[in-house]
C-alpha cells in the first residue's frame, strides 16, 4: 500500500513539475509571420519577442539593462519568406527570466521585431550577417526597415503562454535627414578606406558648425574641435532661439530635475549668444556619425572586425571637412574632447594619432586600463559575472548611483545582450567593445573575451585587447617614442562615484602619468567629488548642467594650447576677427 501510494504522489508531482516546462513547447506555441506587403524578399535576422506588463509604451520601448525592464527572448533566423510562418522556439534564451516557459502567468502585452540583417563578403575572405545602419545610429527598437507586429493582450495562465499566432504589420519607416542651416552644415563621403574593408559601399559623415562670420572672412583658416561621442542625428545643444514660450516642464530621473527640456534650450540658446560673441574664438565643430554594423559609432580606431576607421575618420574626413570649411589642416590645429564613449575615443584618437592632433579632453571614459575593465582584471580574473568565492556566487555590480545602490549586474548587461543578437551584434556596450577591441574569428566575427553565458574570461583574447587597445599600457610601453608628442596633450577628467566604475581605470592612468619622466606628462587629471557619469571637469556647477557645455568649457585650455604649441608662422590671426 505503502509502496502505491508512493507512485501516485510521484506521478502527480512529475505532472505538475512537467505542465510548463515540456521540452516540445506544447504549451508554448507561438507562430510568426510577416505580411507579403512589408517585403517581397526571404530575410535573414534576429526576431525579438518581447512582453510587457502594461503599454505605457509598445513593449520593444522598455527593455532596458535595468529593474524595470519587461521581457525579451530572441532567435536567429535565415532566409525568412512573405507570408511563411515560423515557430518561436520555446527554448529560446531570455532576459531577465531565460526560460519562456517560466513567463509568470498573467496579463501582458506581446510584441515581436525582426532585426534585419545584411550580408557583407568582407576583404579578409569571411561572409557575415549583420545589421547595417539605417540613419537612427544602430537601434534595433526604431531602426528603419525593421519589422514589428501592433502589440497586443493576452493572457498566460498556469500551463503557460499556450497557442499563439503574431502577425508583423509594420516596418519602421525611413528617418528624415536634417536640413543645412545658415550655421549648421551637414556632409557625408564614401570611404575608400572602409568601402573596401566591408565589401560595399560605406559612408562617413558629419554635422559642421561654421563659426560667426565665415562668409564675411573668406580669408580665414580655421582651427577645428572634433567632438566624439555617440551617434549625433544632428549637431546638439546649439539654438538661434530662446526656449519655446510655453513650453511643458517635463522632469529628469536621471538628474532629479524639473524643467530639464527648458533647461535644455537655454544652456543651447546661451552657447550661441557665446559663439557669436566678439570676443569668443572662431572655430569649426564637428560632431562625426561613423555607425558600424555593431554599433552607433566605431570608437574612432582601426579593429579587426570593424576596419580601419580610424585610418578612414583621420584621412579621409577630417581633411575633407577642413577643404571644404577652410580649416587650418595642421595637427596644431585640430582638439578632440567627449565624454564617456566620447571620452574614449578622444584619448585614444591622441594616442593612435599623436602627430595629427595637439590635445584630448577625455571627460568618463571607457575603461583605459583594462585591469580596471569597470570592476574586473581580464589579465587575472578569471570570471567577470561572479567574485572568486568557495560557497557565494557573488556577481559582480555594473551600475549604480552616487551613493552606491546597485542598478544592475555585468551578467545581466551581457545576457540582456545576448538575447538581441550573438556574435557580438546585440549593438550595445559590452559588445561594442568586444567588437572593437578584439581579434576576428574564423568565422569572420569577434572573438569573445569571455564566455557570454558563464562569464569564463580568454585570457588569449585579453593579451590581444592589451598590445592593442589597453591605453595606459600602449603608454607605458611606448612613452620613450610617444612621450614627447603627447606631452601637454592629454587631459582627464571623472566623477569618483562614476555610475560604470570608470573611475577606477583612471586612477591606474593617473599613477602612470604621474610617474612619466623624460618628459613629464604636463597635463591634467581631475575628479569630481561624488559625481556620477559623465562629470567633465567643472568643479562649479552641477553634472546636469556642465555635460550641456562641451562646446564652449575647454576653449580657453585649448587657446592656451595653441598659444604654446603652435609653430613658428603658423596662422594666429586670421581667424581671431571679431
Amino acid at each position: 500500500m505503502k509502496n502505491t501510494l508512493l507512485v501516485i504522489v510521484c506521478m502527480i508531482l512529475l505532472s505538475l513539475s512537467c505542465k510548463r516546462t515540456d521540452s516540445t513547447g506544447s504549451n508554448t506555441d507561438i507562430s510568426i509571420a510577416f505580411a507579403d506587403s512589408l517585403s517581397g524578399d526571404a530575410l535573414d535576422g534576429r526576431l525579438l519577442l518581447m512582453l510587457a506588463r502594461d503599454n505605457k509604451a509598445e513593449p520593444r520601448f522598455q527593455i532596458n539593462d535595468g529593474p524595470g525592464t519587461q521581457l525579451i527572448y530572441g532567435m536567429n533566423i535565415e532566409g525568412m519568406k512573405p507570408g511563411e510562418s515560423v515557430t518561436f522556439d520555446s527554448g529560446a534564451f531570455g532576459y531577465p527570466i531565460p526560460d519562456l516557459s517560466e513567463v509568470p502567468p498573467g496579463e501582458y502585452w506581446v510584441q515581436v521585431l525582426f532585426h534585419v540583417y545584411e550580408t557583407f563578403q568582407l576583404s579578409t575572405g569571411q561572409t557575415v550577417k549583420l545589421p547595417m545602419d539605417n540613419g537612427e545610429g544602430q537601434q534595433w527598437n526604431r531602426s528603419p526597415g525593421n519589422l514589428y507586429s501592433t502589440p497586443r493582450k493576452i493572457t498566460v495562465s498556469e500551463e503557460g503562454i499556450g497557442t499563439l499566432e503574431v502577425l508583423m504589420d509594420q516596418k519602421i519607416p525611413p528617418i528624415q535627414e536634417p536640413e543645412d542651416t545658415e550655421w549648421i552644415k551637414h556632409i557625408r563621403i564614401r570611404s575608400e578606406k572602409l568601402s573596401e574593408f566591408w565589401g560595399r559601399d560605406m559612408y562617413l559623415g558629419a554635422h559642421v558648425l561654421l563659426p560667426k562670420g565665415f562668409k564675411e572672412h573668406p580669408e580665414a583658416r580655421y582651427p577645428l574641435m572634433i567632438f566624439h561621442g555617440h551617434f549625433p542625428d544632428d549637431f546638439g545643444g546649439f539654438r538661434t532661439i530662446p526656449p519655446d514660450p510655453g513650453l511643458e516642464p517635463d522632469y529628469s530621473a536621471r538628474f532629479d530635475v524639473e524643467g530639464y527640456n527648458i533647461i535644455q534650450q537655454q544652456e543651447a540658446y546661451d552657447f550661441y549668444k557665446r559663439w557669436i560673441d566678439p570676443e569668443f574664438p572662431r572655430f569649426l565643430i564637428i560632431e562625426i556619425q561613423h555607425p558600424t554594423p555593431y554599433y552607433d559609432d566605431s570608437y574612432a580606431v582601426n579593429s579587426a572586425s570593424q576596419g580601419p576607421y580610424g585610418d578612414a575618420i583621420t584621412y579621409e574626413l577630417i581633411p575633407f571637412i577642413e577643404s571644404q570649411f577652410r580649416g587650418i589642416g595642421e595637427g596644431w590645429s585640430r582638439f578632440l574632447y567627449g565624454g564617456s564613449t566620447g571620452g574614449w575615443e578622444a584619448l585614444a584618437v591622441q594616442v593612435k594619432y599623436p602627430d595629427e592632433y595637439n590635445g584630448c579632453f577625455a571627460a568618463c571614459p571607457d575603461p583605459i586600463d583594462f585591469r580596471a575593465y569597470c570592476l574586473t582584471n581580464i589579465y587575472e580574473d578569471e570570471n567577470a559575472y561572479y567574485y572568486k568565492s568557495d560557497f557565494v556566487d557573488l556577481e559582480v555590480p555594473a551600475h549604480r548611483d552616487y551613493l552606491g545602490q546597485i542598478q544592475g549586474t555585468v551578467r545581466g548587461n551581457n545576457h540582456m545582450e545576448l538575447v538581441l543578437g550573438d556574435k557580438s551584434r546585440s549593438g550595445q556596450q559590452w559588445d561594442i567593445w568586444e567588437a572593437t577591441y578584439s581579434p576576428q574569428g574564423e568565422d569572420g566575427y569577434p572573438k569573445r573575451i569571455w564566455d557570454k553565458m558563464t562569464g569564463e574570461i580568454d585570457h588569449e583574447v585579453a593579451e590581444y585587447w592589451k598590445e592593442n587597445y589597453d591605453l595606459r599600457y600602449i603608454l607605458e610601453r611606448d612613452w620613450d617614442k610617444l612621450g614627447e608628442k603627447l606631452r601637454g596633450k592629454i587631459h582627464i577628467y571623472c566623477g569618483d562615484m562614476d555610475n560604470y566604475y570608470l573611475n577606477n581605470a583612471v586612477y591606474l592612468m593617473e599613477d602612470f602619468l604621474e610617474s612619466t619622466t623624460d618628459p613629464y606628462y604636463e597635463g591634467e587629471v581631475a575628479y569630481g567629488d561624488r559625481a556620477e557619469h559623465c562629470w567633465n571637469g567643472d568643479p562649479e556647477l552641477p553634472n546636469h548642467i556642465s555635460r550641456l557645455r562641451y562646446n564652449s568649457m575647454y576653449v580657453p585650455k585649448i587657446m592656451d594650447r595653441i598659444w604654446k604649441s603652435a609653430p613658428a608662422g603658423a596662422d594666429l590671426t586670421s581667424w581671431r576677427y571679431k
